[in-house]
């Protein structure tokens, strides 16, 4: 696993967003995995920006979400659908077809499943784009999910619900659900990148790089990762 610190959150977006712009200069077909939440934001604002001066094109990217909450329609300002739609994607020329983010909005949620992972088991991932939850969690695989599991409907952690009502009015309204990557489809990908940015996310960088791999630590899991690179501001790295 290999740990890159930077001074702060500005420096790691424009890190994490030059890595990424550097695969699609290298590789203009390659498939990204991506992620949601503050975390990458920043990274996603580099993104647009390169795409904006004509450094690189999304035209032939292909990317797959991680996860995504259930109970939310695609419209709600806080379904990843729409944070993808508003951070990157109508931002630059990626293709409608070749963005891929689990449908959680009704029917039947194992098809749903089902059917996402059947399009991850065709696809080759060559970037796998990370944050990391408080408590460990990598997409939303939760303490104590099995290493082997695959896209599947999970329940959100007290501490995730927690975690991020700063999102919503009121914890009633965070959801309890969410279907995910599960941690073998994450760990398929050629590469990963994680990046974690304050001070509150030290503990489980600490737990992820220099623990034990558990499943009480879901992303202990990347040190079985040939190629996983680790982002973390000062902050984060404070007890590496």
């Amino acid at each position: 696993m290999k740990i890159i610190t930077v001074k702060n959150y500005q420096e790691l977006s424009s890190t994490a967003g030059q890595l990424i712009t550097d695969l699609i200069r290298r590789q203009p077909h390659c498939t990204l995995g991506l992620a949601t939440g503050s975390t990458p934001q920043g990274a996603y604002d580099y993104l647009v920006e390169r795409y904006r001066a004509g450094d690189i094109s999304f035209r032939e990217v292909q990317t797959f979400n991680l996860d995504e909450y259930c109970g939310l329609p695609r419209s709600h300002p806080q379904s990843y659908f729409r944070f993808m739609h508003d951070n990157l994607f109508r931002h630059v020329d990626i293709q409608p077809e070749n963005r891929h983010i689990p449908c959680a909005e009704n029917g039947d949620l194992q098809a749903q499943c089902d059917a996402y992972n059947a399009l991850l088991r065709a696809a080759t991932v060559d970037l796998q784009l990370l944050g990391i939850g408080s408590n460990g969690h990598i997409g939303f695989c939760e303490p104590g999910t099995p290493f082997d599991r695959e896209t599947f409907l999970t329940r959100l952690a007290d501490k995730t619900r927690q975690d991020n009502q700063r999102f919503f009015d009121s914890l009633d309204e965070v959801p309890t659900t969410a279907i995910t990557m599960g941690i073998k489809n994450i760990l398929q990908a050629k590469s990963i990148l994680l990046i974690a940015s304050g001070r509150g996310k030290a503990e489980c960088i600490s737990q992820m790089v220099n623990g034990p791999v558990t499943e009480a630590v879901p992303a202990s899991a990347l040190q079985l990762h040939p190629d996983a690179t680790v982002i973390v501001d000062e902050a984060a790295a404070a007890l590496l």
